[in-house]
C-alpha cells in the first residue's frame, strides 16, 4: 500500500513539474475567491448592480477555467497567461475592486508564473556543452546560376 502511494506521488511531482503547475492554481483560486466575493455582503454593502452581476460570474469562472487549462494544456501557456493577467486587471472594475485586491494579487502573480515558467527540455537543450555538439557537415557549393555553365 505504501509502495503504490509512493509511486503515485511520483507520478504527481513528475506530471507537476511539465506543467505550471504553481501558476494555474493561484490563477484558479483567484477566480475562486473573486466569485465569493462578489456574492458576498459587507454589512449593508453589496456592490453587484446591472451588468457588473453577470461580470461577477463570468471573470472568475474564466479565471478558473484559464488556470486549469494552463496545467492541462502547457503548450498554450502564454496565451492562457496573458489573458489571465488581463482579466486580473479588469476585475478591479467588474468584480468588487478584484476580489477586495486579493483575488486580482492572486490573478497577476499566477498569470505572471504561467507566462514565465519554460518547459525542462527546453532549458536543457540550450545548455549544451560547446565540446559535445556535433561537428559541422562539409560545407556545400553553391548551386550554378545557370544549367550547364559552371
Amino acid at each position: 500500500m505504501l509502495l503504490m502511494a509512493s509511486s503515485r506521488l511520483a507520478m504527481f511531482s513528475a506530471w507537476r513539474c511539465q506543467r505550471p503547475f504553481v501558476g494555474g492554481i493561484l490563477a484558479a483560486l483567484a477566480g475562486v475567491e473573486m466569485f465569493f466575493s462578489g456574492q458576498l455582503d459587507v454589512g449593508n454593502i453589496h456592490v453587484q448592480v446591472g451588468i457588473e452581476g453577470l461580470q461577477a460570474t463570468i471573470i472568475p469562472v474564466l479565471m478558473v477555467l484559464l488556470g486549469i487549462l494552463a496545467m492541462l494544456m502547457p503548450v498554450h501557456r502564454i496565451f492562457y497567461g496573458v489573458i489571465v493577467l488581463v482579466l486580473s486587471v479588469y476585475s478591479l472594475i467588474g468584480v468588487n475592486l478584484g476580489g477586495f485586491f486579493i483575488g486580482m494579487l492572486l490573478g497577476a502573480i499566477g498569470g505572471i508564473l504561467i507566462v514565465a515558467w519554460m518547459p525542462k527540455k527546453a532549458a536543457h537543450a540550450t545548455s549544451q556543452d560547446p565540446a559535445e555538439a556535433p561537428a559541422d557537415p562539409a560545407p556545400v557549393e553553391p548551386a550554378p546560376l545557370v544549367p550547364g555553365r559552371s
